[in-house]
């Protein structure tokens, strides 16, 4: 698609959603929010549960914590999977095929009696989970157009409600009843997003088609559906090949693997060396999830008046600063106050560099938003996950392999963005 196609798709896709109500695409951004939360609902409500559900399948503990990386690695392949198909066959088809199918497979991890069943029916959910939300960040980039990373920055904010309730939701629901009411809960939401979603989902890929077909009739006329090699191994390397955009894929990467390195590493911190209660631990973890939001909401405002580039850049000298007081702070044994005050901003400045990067990356592959998704989402779940086993190879029993892995993600962030990223024309 050109430079030229892209400016008329946006034009028309703004108009349409002008004629049909004031705030435009932003009507559908609580849908999009809501969407994006079934992956938050399905990792973090189960948590209060694990031990009950190791009784009720006769199994132990360690193997229903595994089911977590197992979800994440399946939730990485049902992107992978479904990015391309996306782009071929449609957006919001591809939505209510992945909704359906979590629908299915929360329904049977409700009922299952077995637990190899169980990890089955959990890595199938998670496949379909994938495959609902990748179409998520291409259906903004084509509503929002220049203004991508303001329409990222507000669903993810709204998105972050989930995983701040999911736990206490689900110790809510076990109170009620056992484990298995948690699975019907999020059969329950998916049915319900579902049917909003045939409703109200937007049928951008009506507007693209129109405007391609105005552009050039004699090409759209001819454009085969594309077969399996050209649907998957040339459309990734149509992605993973741009220069211009593999920089920001390696910043996404960097800023993963050390966004999970926090994730990963942080209970042991506050809980084990700190000695910190798990109620305290909660009200901590809380206040991360509100800076985050607050980094959120000031990215949306800031980010579309000074640019994504300059942004990341604002964001890593941020970073950099916080995370060398944590490195400080950790050596000098400094105190549990002086790790929280330096690692809430070292979070929220990733995010803002992990939302901006993508919106980068999405604004130069307007035709295959579906799948640069699966490309982003791959690689950020993929590289989250060597934070664990990074962790573990350091392990010391202090803090300092943690802040040395950080300070070392953000400093190679910075390495590839000012010798890479800033010369790009995008």
């Amino acid at each position: 698609m050109t430079s030229s196609s892209n400016q008329s798709v946006e034009t028309h896709l703004t108009a349409e959603n002008q004629k049909h109500s004031g705030r435009g695409p932003i009507k559908y951004l609580p849908l999009f929010a809501a969407i994006t939360a079934v992956t938050p609902l399905a990792i973090d409500m189960y948590l209060p549960a694990m031990p009950q559900i190791a009784d009720s399948l006769g199994t132990n503990i360690t193997a229903l914590q595994n089911s977590l990386s197992l979800y994440l690695f399946f939730y990485a392949l049902g992107m992978f999977l479904f990015g391309p198909l996306a782009d071929a066959f449609g957006r919001k088809r591809m939505l209510i095929i992945g909704l359906t199918g979590y629908s299915i497979f929360s329904g049977l991890l409700a009922v299952t009696q077995d637990d190899q069943m169980f990890l089955i029916h959990r890595a199938l959910q998670a496949i379909f989970g994938g495959a609902a939300t990748l179409v998520i960040p291409g259906t903004i980039r084509l509503l929002f157009g220049k203004d991508t990373v303001k329409g990222l920055s507000y669903v993810s904010t709204i998105m972050m409600i989930a995983p701040m309730l999911a736990p206490t939701l689900g110790g809510v629901l076990l109170e009620l009843s056992d484990w298995r009411l948690i699975f019907w809960a999020l059969c329950g939401y998916s049915v319900l997003i579902l049917v909003l979603s045939l409703r109200y989902f937007p049928n951008v890929e009506l507007a693209v088609d129109d405007v391609e077909a105005s552009d050039d009739k004699q090409n759209a006329q001819s454009e085969k559906r594309p077969g399996l090699k050209e649907l998957y191994f040339s459309t990734y390397q149509r992605i993973l090949a741009n220069k211009s955009t593999l920089g920001f894929l390696v910043v996404s990467m960097l800023g993963s693997f050390t966004f999970f390195t926090y994730v990963t590493g942080i209970s042991f911190i506050y809980i084990t060396l700190f000695g910190v209660s798990e109620m305290m631990f909660g009200i901590l973890f809380g206040l991360n999830v509100i800076v985050l939001m607050f980094a959120n909401l000031s990215n949306a405002r800031l980010a579309p008046k000074i640019g994504s580039v300059k942004m990341m850049g604002y964001m890593w000298g941020g970073a950099t600063i916080c995370a060398s007081l944590l490195l400080i702070s950790v050596v000098l044994d400094a105190g549990i106050h002086y790790v929280v005050l330096s690692l809430l901003p070292i979070m929220g400045c990733l995010l803002v560099i992990l939302i901006n990067s993508d919106t980068l990356i999405l604004q130069k592959f307007a035709k295959n938003t579906g799948t640069a998704s699966a490309v982003i989402g791959t690689l950020r779940f993929g590289s989250g996950a060597l934070a664990g086993p990074f962790l573990t190879f350091f392990y010391d029993g202090s803090a300092l392999p943690f802040a040395g892995l950080i300070i070392t993600g953000v400093l190679c962030i910075g390495v590839v963005h000012f010798c890479y990223n800033r010369k790009q024309p995008i």
